[in-house]
């Protein structure tokens, strides 16, 4: 069953892709003229939502306050740039279907806009990318259409100026900022151990003969001898090379964030002689 919605409900919805990442809000509607149906939405994407992309509405839903788009966030964001103005050509349409390799979906979701009674219906020609691709049709972005073609039927092109502004486009790059080597030299270190170590050393012990061991004795008179064996322990130091740990490089990213200022112009809109006069300098300004 086909829900008619509000075109100007779109401005307030956030776009998500095919697989549910979130993309950004929505920045413009482009309205076939012959059919009355939003046929492509420009939706924002990137860091702090700077950069922009038209998708195609074809396959989409419309949920609450969500635009679930029919293709991937990397598609959408290498879609083709076709510049800043607000209609698209036949062949704009075209390189937008191409990229977005589209054939046979369908949209279920219809519009409506406030003040129409009805649609008319989708008079879209076909441009060689399958029936109902749009290539051939009128498509005009739309905030608020109907007033706009109000304003239109009273206006020249002498009536008219283009007001411009600066925008910022944030993008990063990366860069180096650095190198860090490892290297291994030898140094020298003292390093003192205490060692135990023994040795003998003699003492004389005078003990009495019995009267008993007297006996066995050789009591003659002459020369005689004794001797002992003295030992000590001496220390013997040796090195050797042992591997103890192992030492490597390893990165770690640490996310920050940076502040960065920058004067941007813009131009102002002042009209004179609308509505009576300034009550300061005799003339209105309204500025834009």
């Amino acid at each position: 069953m086909t829900t008619e919605k509000n075109i100007k409900d779109l401005f307030n919805s956030t776009a998500y892709d095919r697989n549910g990442d979130k993309l950004g809000d929505v920045k413009e509607v482009y309205v076939d003229d012959n059919s009355g149906q939003p046929t492509f939405v420009e939706v924002g994407h990137g860091l702090f939502g700077m950069g922009s992309s038209l998708v195609p509405m074809r396959g989409h839903r419309f949920e609450g306050s969500n635009l679930n788009l029919a293709f991937s966030k990397d598609r959408i964001k290498d879609a083709p740039d076709l510049g800043k103005d607000n209609v698209l050509t036949p062949s704009d349409q075209k390189r937008i279907y191409e990229h977005y390799e589209l054939s046979n979906t369908q949209d279920t979701e219809r519009y409506r806009r406030d003040g129409r009674d009805g649609l008319r219906d989708d008079r879209h020609r076909d441009a060689g990318m399958g029936a109902g691709a749009g290539a051939g049709a009128g498509l005009t972005a739309d905030r608020d259409l109907d007033r706009d073609r109000d304003l239109d039927r009273d206006r020249t092109a002498d009536d008219a100026v283009v007001r411009s502004e600066e925008r910022l486009n944030v993008d990063k790059e990366r860069v180096e900022t650095g190198e860090v080597r490892l290297r291994k030299h030898v140094v020298t270190d003292t390093e003192t151990v205490e060692v135990p170590v023994t040795r003998e050393e003699v003492r004389i012990e005078r003990e009495p003969i019995t009267r008993d061991e007297a006996r066995h004795m050789n009591t003659d008179l002459g020369d005689d001898e004794a001797s002992v064996t003295l030992h000590e322990e001496r220390v013997n130091i040796q090195k050797e090379t042992v591997p103890v740990e192992k030492v490597g490089l390893a990165k770690d990213k640490i996310r920050e964030t940076e502040t960065h200022t920058e004067e941007l112009r813009k131009e102002q809109i002042e009209t004179e002689g609308v509505d009576g006069l300034d009550r300061h300098n005799g003339r209105r300004d309204d500025r834009i």
